[in-house]
C-alpha cells in the first residue's frame, strides 16, 4: 500500500536548495493537515499538536490481541493518548494486573509498551508529537532497569500515518516500534536500530543561567531523582553546556524563558535541582550562574508574534519555534492578548527569524511575525505583563 502522503522538502523564503530538507515538523504538519481535511479524527480536534484520535482507533486496538507478545505479557505500560483507550480496555478485562505505582528501586520487568504516534515508519521509525515524553519516559525506565533488549513496542496509527520517514531524522534518543497496528493491518517492522538505551543527559541543556531544561524538569520532577542517583553511582551525567555549543545548536535547544530578577526566579537559576540526598549543585552550575548575571541584554531584540489563534498553548509555540530551528533566548508569552515576542541576542538573529517564519500558518491562522516597534519600550512591556502573567499562575 502506498503512502496517503507524500514528503516534498520546504524551502524558506529564498528557496534555497541547501536547505531543502524535511523535517520532523513539516512531517506532523502534513499528518495534521491531511486527517483535519480529510476528517480521519474523532474528538479531541482540531488534531494539530497532539496524538490524533484517529477513526478506527479501537479496531487498531482490538488487534493487539493477537500479538503473541500481548498474550504473553505479565507487565504492559499503555501510554494515555485517547487513540490507546482500546488497548487500556483490552488490558482491563484480561489478566494483567493495573494501576500499581511502580517506585525507582522498584524490581518489576515490562513486556510490553504501547505509544501513541504522529507518523511512523514501514522499519519502525516513529515521529511523536514533539515533546519527547514518550522517548524519555521508556528512557528513565531503562534507567531504573524495568525495560530491556526483550521488551516489545507497540503504536497504532490511521493508516494515513505510515510515512516514508527519512533515516537522518532519527536520533538516539528517539523510540522505534516493533510493531505497527492500524485499522487494516497488522506491520512487524524488523527494526534493527537500537532503542534508547537509558537517559541521555546530553540532550538536556545547561543554560547560562545555570537553569537545566526548566520546562522539562517541572513537567517531570522525578528527574531530578534520576539525575542525583545517576551522579551518585557515576554515570555520565554531562548537560549540554552553552559554551560547548555553536550558534545553531544553541537556538535549537534555548526554548526556555531565562529567569529574571524575581525571588521566585532566583531561587530557580541558584538551585535547577533542588537538593536531593547529596547531589548538591555543581560547580558548573554556579559559574554558568555568575556569567549570566554579569551578562548584560542591551542589544537583545525582539521579534512581534500576532494573530495567534486561542486554541494555541506556549509549550506548542515552543515546539513550532524548535521546529524552524528559531528557539529565541526569551519568550514573552500574551496568550490572552493573541500575541508573543520573542527576544533574540541580535538584530541579524531577529531577521532571520522573521524571514524562517514568514507565512507561518497555525490551526489556519496567518501568524503575523515582524521585528517589534520600539524595542525599549516593547521589551520593558512585554517584561512587566511576564512577571504579571508568573504571579498569576503561582
Amino acid at each position: 500500500m502506498e503512502p496517503a502522503i507524500k514528503l516534498q522538502p520546504g524551502t524558506n523564503s529564498r528557496g534555497s536548495e541547501l536547505e531543502q530538507r524535511v523535517t520532523k515538523g513539516d512531517i506532523r504538519q502534513k499528518i495534521w493537515d491531511y486527517m483535519e481535511k480529510n476528517n480521519l479524527a474523532n474528538f479531541p480536534r482540531p488534531v494539530h499538536h497532539r496524538i490524533p484520535n484517529f477513526k478506527g482507533a479501537y479496531d487498531a486496538c482490538n488487534k493487539i490481541r493477537n500479538l503473541d507478545c500481548y498474550i504473553k505479557a505479565r507487565e504492559v505500560k499503555v501510554d494515555p493518548d485517547k487513540p490507546l483507550e482500546g488497548v487500556r480496555l483490552a488490558a482491563l478485562q484480561g489478566v494483567k494486573d493495573f494501576s500499581v505505582p511502580v517506585q525507582l528501586d522498584a524490581k518489576v520487568h515490562i513486556d510490553l509498551v504501547v505509544v501513541g504516534s504522529v507518523a511512523v515508519s514501514k522499519n519502525g521509525w516513529r515521529i511523536g508529537k514533539g515533546e519527547g515524553f514518550a522517548d524519555l519516559e521508556y528512557a528513565m525506565m531503562v534507567s531504573m532497569g524495568s525495560i530491556d533488549e526483550k521488551t516489545v513496542v507497540v503504536t497504532t496509527v490511521h493508516d494515513c500515518q505510515l510515512l516514508d520517514i527519512p533515516e537522518e531524522l532519527m536520533d538516539n534518543h528517539d523510540l522505534i516500534v516493533d510493531y505497527i497496528l492500524t485499522p487494516t493491518q497488522v506491520i512487524t517492522t524488523d527494526c534493527k536500530r537500537s532503542k534508547p538505551q537509558g537517559i541521555i543527559w546530553s540532550k538536556f541543556f545547561l543554560f547560562c543561567s545555570g537553569q537545566v531544561d526548566l520546562e522539562m524538569m517541572q513537567k517531570i520532577p522525578i528527574l531530578k531523582s534520576f539525575y542525583c542517583r545517576e551522579k551518585q553511582e557515576g554515570k555520565d551525567v554531562a548537560l549540554k553546556d552553552e559554551r560547548c555549543i555553536d550558534e545553531k545548536e544553541l537556538q535549537k535547544f534555548s526554548g526556555e524563558r531565562m529567569p529574571r530578577k524575581s525571588a521566585n526566579a532566583t531561587r530557580l537559576k541558584s538551585d535547577p535541582f533542588e537538593k536531593t540526598g547529596s547531589c548538591d549543585k555543581c560547580e558548573e552550575e554556579t559559574e554558568c550562574e555568575t556569567k549570566a548575571q554579569s551578562n548584560a541584554t542591551s542589544r537583545v531584540t525582539a521579534v512581534y508574534m500576532g494573530n495567534i489563534p486561542p486554541s494555541l498553548r506556549v509549550s506548542e509555540l515552543k515546539n513550532i519555534l524548535r521546529d524552524h530551528n528559531v528557539a529565541p533566548l526569551r519568550l514573552n508569552w500574551q496568550g490572552a492578548q493573541h500575541r508573543a515576542f520573542l527576544d533574540y541576542k541580535d538584530e541579524i538573529t531577529a531577521e532571520a527569524a522573521v524571514t524562517s517564519l514568514a507565512g507561518l500558518s497555525v490551526s489556519g491562522s496567518i501568524i503575523r511575525v515582524e521585528l517589534a516597534k520600539h524595542q525599549g519600550d516593547n521589551r520593558f512591556r512585554s517584561q512587566t505583563n511576564a512577571r504579571v502573567n508568573r504571579q498569576s499562575l503561582t
